[in-house]
């Protein structure tokens, strides 16, 4: 066995396919279209979770003071000591801005209120400061923390929405896993249907190489690599469709539908190729292992 080294399993390994060419190139054909399905999904979800999270004001909290300035300034800094808040987020706004920014947002509708108002030095807006909580699973105990502290009055949080929004991002999350799975074992389960028809046409060889005393791994390797052939060109190919597909569409939306916000291929090119390479891979070993399983069998 020692004249035989990894360049005679991997050449086996190319007879083997060409040997069974139509059931490979439906392997092929049937993987890559596997693992190009389970891609696109992939690539929705993190679309999806980029717009969830462009959405400024949904795990925005606003903090209404009712104190002097000095008791503010501490407020702020008890705010940017809590656990679940972002203290680079924390933003105090003063009365005066908040009136300035309220009338500018209002000026089309409402301008001769708020200049009788301003003319009058009424100024109906408290101090408040502004931030971004991490994680809406303890919303209500942040909640309790900040109506806590001195001074601090009223706040108003969105959580309704950010927890429905998290739910929904939950929800595509698990659909997204249950569809990779069932698609992984489907591309399992047509790669062992191909490396079958392969081994069942070369039993006798295979008895034979048992008969003359040929160990399991040397029986075992060519149709292993046979495995991780049809992975990396499926894998390779499903990649050439992904990115020019995704560009496609990504040209689509953002020439048509400006206001969505698109994740650059650029920015997950790598995931993308590593996933489909380590999927392509892993799934025709497996296959190929559970092929040979009962003609290895003593």
């Amino acid at each position: 066995m020692r004249r035989y080294s990894l360049f005679y399993f991997i050449s086996e390994s190319f007879k083997g396919l060409f040997r069974n060419g139509v059931m490979t190139v439906a392997s092929i054909l049937v993987l890559m279209s596997c693992l190009t399905v389970m891609g696109s999904f992939a690539l929705l979800v993190d679309n999806i979770n980029l717009n969830l999270n462009r959405v400024s004001d949904l795990n925005e909290a606003v903090v209404f003071c009712d104190a002097d300035w000095q008791e503010v300034a501490q407020i702020g800094e008890q705010l940017r000591s809590l656990d679940n808040v972002d203290s680079s987020s924390v933003e105090f706004i003063s009365r005066q801005q908040a009136f300035e920014e309220e009338k500018a947002k209002y000026s089309d509708y409402y301008a001769d209120l708020f200049d009788a108002m301003e003319a009058r030095g009424d100024n109906p807006y408290p101090d408040c400061y502004k931030l971004r909580y991490k994680s809406v699973d303890d919303i209500e105990s942040l909640r309790q923390h900040i109506l806590d502290i001195d001074g601090v009055s009223k706040v108003k949080i969105r959580d309704d929405l950010a927890k429905k929004l998290e739910n929904l991002k939950n929800t595509v999350i698990m659909i997204f896993m249950w569809f990779l799975v069932i698609l992984f074992i489907v591309s399992i389960f047509v790669i062992i249907n191909t490396i079958k028809l392969a081994v069942f046409a070369r039993r006798q060889e295979i008895t034979v190489m048992r008969y003359v005393g040929a160990a399991n791994w040397f029986i075992t390797l060519p149709f292993i690599f046979e495995g991780i052939l049809i992975g990396l060109i499926s894998s390779g190919l499903a990649y050439l469709i992904e990115q020019y597909g995704y560009r496609y569409v990504q040209n689509i939306v953002i020439k048509n539908y400006g206001i969505i916000n698109v994740v650059q291929f650029t920015d997950v090119w790598q995931y993308v190729a590593i996933g489909f390479v380590a999927i392509g891979v892993v799934t025709g070993i497996i296959g190929s292992c559970i092929s040979l399983s009962k003609y290895l069998k003593a």
